[in-house]
């Protein structure tokens, strides 16, 4: 039985991958949330998010959460993954992190932290089937250069970020191989599109889980490609599947979904 600890614990994700691990096997040993939770000292019995007596911890008591668990299960923030990620480390917990939002520095300095520690899987997006999307959107690249792109992508009225983490894996990959070497994040007025722009959109409303799109466009046909999540337990699922990949890895580096998708890994 594989042990974790979910930071993020009592939000939207945090949740749902705490509801499905119990239901798939796992154990949770730890649960944290932020320092200003009302929930902070309660059990996630009392919480109602699942029939367990474990307290629900803030960040100052992040190393006794941790103890047991084998892997740290991450959907928080990034101001809360900068000050935990070398907490974990420092105590040689294997991690998989799903929180998006980082400024580019922020994401590279954690790489820089974990990568020669422990095996971690860090991805923007879990979902298997959204992973899928972005192997058949390199099949771009062949596509003549009168085609244009553009990306839309809706989420829930809180996510605090935009676009999504996911939006912005979808722009760099078709940046890289289409040649944009701009984006472009509505419009208003005069504003033509010109050739070296990407089109990154979003919405934010009610309680959608995640909609991605990418609208491929020629002068006398396009062609959309969707992926649509009516459920977080897509992303909870594929980080399950996560942890299980990354208890197998012995060589310590940053993995993507692609590896754990591709069963590369050391």
């Amino acid at each position: 039985m594989i042990r974790i600890c979910v930071a993020g614990a009592t939000g939207r994700m945090g949740k749902t991958i705490i509801s499905e691990a119990v239901s798939r096997g796992f154990e949770i040993v730890g649960a944290v949330a932020s320092p200003n939770n009302p929930g902070l000292g309660k059990t996630l019995r009392e919480l109602g998010i699942c029939d367990i007596d474990l307290p629900l911890h803030g960040p100052s008591k992040l190393r006794e959460a941790l103890e047991r668990a084998d892997v740290y299960v991450s959907f928080t923030t990034p101001e809360a993954e900068l000050s935990n990620i070398p907490e974990v480390v420092n105590m040689n917990k294997r991690i998989v992190m799903g929180t998006t939002g980082f400024a580019k520095e922020q994401l590279e300095k954690l790489k820089s932290l974990v990568s020669s520690k422990v095996p971690a899987v860090f991805a923007p997006n879990f979902s298997l089937s959204m992973n899928l999307m972005l192997k058949m959107l390199k099949s771009l690249v062949h596509l003549p250069e009168e085609y244009e792109i553009s990306i839309v992508e809706a989420h829930h009225s809180g996510k605090r970020d935009a676009p999504s983490g996911t939006a912005l894996s979808i722009a760099n990959l078709i940046s890289a191989l289409r040649g944009y070497t701009r984006v472009v994040h509505g419009r208003e007025g005069v504003s033509p599109r010109i050739r070296d722009e990407l089109e990154v959109l979003s919405v934010r409303a009610g309680g959608i889980p995640g909609i991605h799109e990418v609208i491929i466009a020629g002068p006398y046909d396009m062609i959309s490609i969707r992926h649509t999540s009516f459920s977080r337990s897509a992303f909870a699922l594929g980080a399950l599947y996560a942890v299980e990949w990354v208890m197998k890895q012995e060589r310590p580096g940053v993995y993507s979904i692609d590896d754990v998708l591709s069963g590369s890994g050391g």
